[in-house]
């Protein structure tokens, strides 16, 4: 299984010197963890993804040129037509951006390509999930994220019942979310060795390492990659 840290703000570095495979900068203005201002320059192993909420077109389009994301995570109710019509988008855009100064006598241009922007479509679970609303979306988004149903659209801090599951009707690869923590290792063990996880492509972390939204506790994460590392040989690697 492969990390994702999400809600990046205050202490994206650090975090990445850890060596999640994914960020997440949410860009839903709402959120105490909006993400606004400069994006330090991360490793490339690290894949930046952009989360948004019913965001119109337009605005995910420039995000991702302006940050140069890996991927988007829509987590809001954005329709079929939606992910296809930003798929299209992303397979044919490709063009020159800005020059980028490289020393001070020189500037290169350089080619901003979205044809490789991963879809990431969010669906809330709480007691139950009706699994066939993820067929017409198979075809369409790169993966998918089952988060816990709450206020709102993300971080609520409590988990949903992973059994749920066992009835996952796709082979699409999917991200577990929710309220995961220090707590949930051996949860998230016995998880692993169910029919359940079967396609479960990565685990995503958020406000369980947080002293403050937005800010990581760089010990807990650790200690957590560390477990995780120990129980369930996660994949630091891209």
């Amino acid at each position: 299984m492969k990390l994702k840290v999400c809600g990046m703000n205050h202490n994206p570095t650090e975090v990445a010197q850890l060596q999640p495979n994914y960020l997440g900068f949410i860009f839903w203005e709402p959120s105490s963890r909006f993400f606004e201002g400069e994006m330090p320059d991360l490793p490339k192993s690290i894949k930046k993804v952009g989360v948004f909420v019913d965001a119109p077109l337009e605005e995910v389009l420039e995000k991702v040129a302006e940050f140069q994301l890996d991927a988007v995570q829509l987590h809001g109710k954005e329709s079929v037509q939606y992910c296809s019509d930003l798929k299209s988008n992303f397979l044919s855009f490709r063009a020159q951006s800005r020059n980028q100064k490289v020393d001070d006598k020189k500037e290169v241009s350089t080619v901003l390509d979205m044809t490789n922007t991963d879809i990431i479509k969010v669906f809330s679970i709480k007691d139950d999930f009706d699994f066939s609303i993820l067929k017409d979306y198979e075809t369409i988004c790169d993966y998918f994220l089952f988060d816990t149903k709450g206020k709102l659209p993300g971080g609520n801090g409590y988990t949903f019942d992973w059994s749920i599951l066992e009835n996952y009707p796709s082979n699409k690869p999917f991200f577990l979310s929710g309220g995961i923590g220090l707590e949930s290792i051996e949860k998230l063990k016995k998880f692993k060795n169910s029919p359940a996880s079967k396609y479960c492509f990565a685990i995503d972390v958020n406000s369980k390492f947080e002293t403050q939204p937005g800010l990581k506790n760089i010990t807990s994460l650790k200690t957590f990659i560390n477990e995780l590392n120990d129980e369930l040989q996660l994949k630091t690697d891209n």
